[in-house]
C-alpha cells in the first residue's frame, strides 16, 4: 500500500534525475576548446633568441618600429573540457570557447597536430615569400630573383603569421618605398593568411588577438576585412582597426597611415 506524496515531496522526488544528469553534464568531457590570448612576435626582429627573418642575397635596410603578429593559446588537444569551464568561458571576454575540431582538425594527437601546424606555418612562409617577391618586381625593386629568405617562429604554428612575413620582407627590402619605415616606427600588430597572390585571408581567434596586440604596445591592428566584426567585439580602447584584403592594399593602408591620409575602416 502506498501512500500518497504531498506537492512538495513529489517536485522533490523528480527534481532527482534531473540534478543527477546536470551532476552526469558537468563531469563529462566536452568536444570544446577554450582559447585566450597568446604572445605575440615582432617579425623584424627577433623570437626567442633568434631573428624571426633572415633576408639575404640583396642589401637589407635597418628598420625601425614593429610588426607584431599575433597568436591565441588553447587547451591542448587531449585535454578534457567540462561544462564550468565553458560557462566559464563564455563570460569572460579573454577567453573564448570554440569546437575542439575547429582548433584541431587533424584530432587529438599530439605529435600530428604539431606536425599539421607546423607544415602550415611552412607553407605560409613560401606563400608569404612570393607574395612579397612579386609585390617588390612589380613595383621595381631590383634583385628581387637573387632573394633568399629564411623564417623562424620556433614553435609557432599554423598560417595566420603569412600577412606579417610578406610586410617584414618588404619593409626589410625596400620600406615603404620612399626611404622611410613600413611602420612608420609605430608598433602594428594584426593577423590574416597570405596566398602567394598577395590575397589576404581570415583567420580565427580575431577578438583574442586584438587583445594580445594591445598589451604588448601596438596602437593599429590590421584584420582580415571579412573578421572586422568579430574584432570590433571586444576592441580594446586604444587599438585602430585597420581592415585589409589584398598584400597591396595592405602596404598602401600603412603609407596612407604615415602620411595621415583617409584609411578604410571595419
Amino acid at each position: 500500500m502506498f501512500s500518497r506524496l504531498t506537492r512538495p515531496q513529489a517536485l522533490a522526488l523528480c527534481a532527482l534525475p534531473v540534478a543527477a544528469l546536470l551532476a552526469v553534464a558537468g563531469l563529462a568531457p566536452l568536444p570544446f576548446a577554450v582559447a585566450q590570448p597568446g604572445g605575440t612576435a615582432n617579425v623584424l626582429g627577433e623570437h626567442e633568441g633568434k631573428p624571426v627573418l633572415t633576408v639575404s642575397g640583396v642589401p637589407t635596410r635597418e628598420t625601425k618600429g614593429e610588426l607584431r603578429m599575433t597568436t591565441i593559446v588553447a587547451t591542448g588537444p587531449q585535454m578534457d573540457i567540462h561544462l564550468g569551464d565553458v560557462v566559464d568561458g563564455w563570460f569572460r571576454t579573454d577567453r573564448a570557447v570554440m569546437p575542439k575540431d575547429s582548433v584541431y582538425p587533424v584530432g587529438d594527437n599530439v605529435k600530428e597536430v604539431e606536425k599539421h601546424n607546423l607544415g602550415d606555418m611552412k607553407k605560409s612562409q613560401d606563400d608569404a615569400t612570393k607574395a612579397a617577391l612579386s609585390y617588390l618586381k612589380a613595383n621595381g625593386v631590383d634583385g628581387t630573383g637573387k632573394v633568399k629568405v629564411k623564417a623562424d617562429l620556433g614553435k609557432i604554428g599554423g598560417p595566420s603569421a603569412g600577412l606579417f612575413l610578406s610586410l617584414g620582407i618588404i619593409d626589410k627590402l625596400d620600406g615603404d618605398g620612399s626611404g622611410g619605415d613600413l611602420t612608420g616606427g609605430r608598433k602594428i600588430a594584426g593577423t590574416g593568411t597570405i596566398d602567394a597572390d598577395g590575397t589576404v585571408g581570415p583567420v580565427g581567434g580575431v577578438a583574442l588577438k586584438t587583445q594580445a596586440a594591445r598589451r604588448d604596445g601596438a596602437s593599429v591592428f590590421l584584420v582580415p576585412e571579412d573578421e572586422c566584426s568579430d574584432a570590433e567585439a571586444e576592441l580594446p580602447k586604444g587599438l585602430r582597426l585597420v581592415p585589409v584584403t589584398t598584400l597591396k592594399g595592405t602596404v598602401a593602408s600603412l603609407r596612407a597611415l604615415e602620411k595621415g591620409a583617409k584609411l578604410p575602416s571595419c
